[in-house]
């Protein structure tokens, strides 16, 4: 077992936060990486499945993890029990099943299309669907995704759990109600164990405009569903390749640094600094975000460390290359073993690099190539390589002396021109999102329908 992997899995302190069903893919992974023992992870499995519907899964684990290729009779026994719940469930909405089979109705995943809700709406009624029926379809839906029917994986399957929903939350009558407000919860687990993440994005985003416009009785009811929902971004803008998504990470930043959000962090989940740093670190278009994320990670030094931001303190609080060196090192362990980092992993180590080399630079006009090779923990002649093409990629003012193997730095010091233009970009940027979501909520509340055109209660 590998101990070091073990000392930085997050597991237990994010799986509170997440849909059962979401939890399997992360202990498939580390079941993968042996992070724990496979027997273990078999049995943690087991007692997951055990608290869900899927029984066909749960036999297969217990099989496993007992050496048996029998079934336990409880687990038989869940079986008919799970198989009578369903059919149970699919009566109580049939007429609204039914109608859904209609022609017009026929176009699973539409629920977000206006003339599609519309027409759903008006055959509702003329159909005598009624909201003991339109509740039936939010149990058969739930039902169904409990027993890992999430929905279509081709336009060709049946409709599950991700068609269900979305008309559900048209028909109820209460669309801001604590089913309905589940449903979209559902909906979005169901798309990202289905990777649809197009959808999942869509969803994800209407669901924080919820649980931020809400009025909730109980605050703490707010701040545990956006700790819910910070977790749940994990998926959504970390595991789609970056090419369909390249402004994922940027997102989660910006998500990330709201104040609801980054005050919900530091409250309750102050390990999902080890996310935020990496997409910061990942992200070659917001460096401008780096000194708040420094100032956040000295905050929480007594609440959360990690190798990842520990990296940073070393190197861009301390300047101490050695640590940060080894702190690199242990990264490199810590994100292969992270369910959402794991693909990160080069990118992260290549960016870290070039922070090492940026921040040695402004210390030191002349650079010894052998001992910068040691800081970047790189072979010497790798090194003398990497900093050529970076001096010419990035077309820094440096020239190096192949003879002497230094490396001479110019003034790098942005002229005021330059440094008065980088604030006017960052003022301009935070201007324009203050005005967009001025609009939004202007939109929402528009004093226009009020015929007096005053306003007031």
């Amino acid at each position: 077992m590998a101990s070091d992997q073990t000392q930085y899995d997050l597991l237990t302190k994010i799986s509170p936060y997440l849909d059962k069903h979401l939890l399997f893919p992360l202990l498939e992974h580390v079941q993968e990486q042996k992070v724990y023992k496979e027997e273990d992870v078999l049995r943690a499995q087991v007692e997951l499945l055990s608290k869900t519907k899927l029984v066909d899964f749960a036999v297969d684990k217990y099989k496993l993890l007992h050496k048996t290729d029998t079934a336990p009779p409880e687990m038989v026994n869940r079986r008919k029990e799970v198989v009578a719940q369903i059919k149970e469930a699919k009566a109580e909405c049939r007429p609204l099943l039914t109608l859904l089979e209609d022609p017009a109705l026929a176009k699973p995943g539409s629920g977000d299309n206006k003339g599609y809700r519309e027409m759903l709406v008006m055959m509702a009624e003329k159909s005598g669907i009624t909201p003991e029926m339109t509740e039936g379809l939010f149990k058969y839906a739930k039902t169904l995704f409990e027993c890992g029917n999430y929905g279509q994986v081709d336009k060709d399957s049946p409709m599950g759990a991700a068609e269900f929903l979305p008309i559900y939350r048209v028909l109820c009558k209460d669309p801001t109600g604590p089913n309905a407000l589940s449903a979209l919860w559902g909906k979005l687990a169901a798309e990202i164990l289905l990777e649809k993440w197009d959808e999942a994005i869509d969803d994800f985003k209407k669901l924080r405009e919820l649980i931020d416009t809400k009025i909730f009785a109980n605050p703490l009811l707010q701040l545990e569903q956006r700790t819910w929902l910070i977790h749940w971004a994990l998926f959504v803008y970390f595991k789609p390749e970056l090419s369909t998504h390249p402004n994922g990470r940027s997102e989660i930043i910006d998500l990330f640094f709201s104040e609801r959000y980054l005050q919900t962090i530091q409250t309750n989940c102050p390990h999902i600094l080890r996310y935020l740093t990496t997409a910061v670190m990942t992200n070659t278009t917001r460096r401008n975000a780096l000194k708040d994320l420094v100032r956040i990670i000295q905050q929480e030094r007594s609440t959360y460390q990690d190798p990842i931001t520990e990296f940073v303190e070393c190197l861009l609080v301390n300047f101490d290359f050695d640590s940060a060196q080894e702190k690199l090192s242990q990264c490199d362990k810590l994100l292969e073993g992270d369910y959402f980092l794991g693909s990160l992993k080069d990118e992260f180590v290549s960016q870290a690099r070039l922070f090492i080399f940026e921040t040695y630079c402004r210390i030191h006009q002349c650079i010894d190539i052998r001992m910068l090779a040691d800081k970047l923990n790189m072979k010497e002649d790798e090194a003398e390589v990497w900093i050529v093409n970076l001096v010419r990629n990035a077309r820094l003012d440096a020239k190096i002396d192949s003879e002497k193997r230094h490396v001479i730095m110019g003034a790098t010091k942005p002229s005021v021109h330059q440094q008065i233009y980088n604030k006017t970009m960052g003022l301009c940027f935070r201007s324009y999102v203050l005005g967009q979501n001025f609009q939004k909520h202007r939109a929402k509340y528009d004093v226009s329908a009020d015929p007096t055109g005053e306003g007031g209660p």
